[in-house]
């Protein structure tokens, strides 16, 4: 695989296992509910290779989330529904919470862009 899709299953299979992880599945759970092999969800999260569609779709539905939440393209359909997520979450917070969240978002986006700066270089 080139770099720069070698990164892009890497995340994938990252986001693939935080997820199953947030859900307490393991990895014999999502491969049975994905009708799956086991060994498969171990090479799909670690990016040993690359996954078939079907493959994709039947994690997607294990999981019961929208192949948008795994994949973030970076596309207005993807991303259009940001800032009613941000709304939410802040939703509740107090002034001084809300200007916290706001410095670390910050923070944040300043740390990816020094990071796409190093790529760059």
């Amino acid at each position: 695989m080139e770099d720069k899709n070698l990164k892009f299953y890497q995340t994938v299979g990252a986001r693939i296992k935080e997820i199953r992880i947030a859900k307490g599945m393991s990895q014999a759970e999502l491969a049975e509910k994905a009708n799956l092999a086991l060994p498969s969800v171990s090479t799909i999260e670690n990016a040993k290779s690359k996954m078939w569609l079907v493959s994709f779709a039947r994690i997607c539905e294990a999981l019961q989330v929208s192949p948008n939440e795994i994949l973030r393209l970076d596309v207005p359909e993807s991303t259009g529904h940001l800032p009613e997520e941000f709304a939410a979450i802040l939703d509740g917070c107090t002034a001084a919470e809300i200007e916290s969240i706001l410095k670390i978002t910050k923070q944040v986006k300043s740390t990816f862009e020094d990071q796409k700066k190093e790529y760059i270089d």
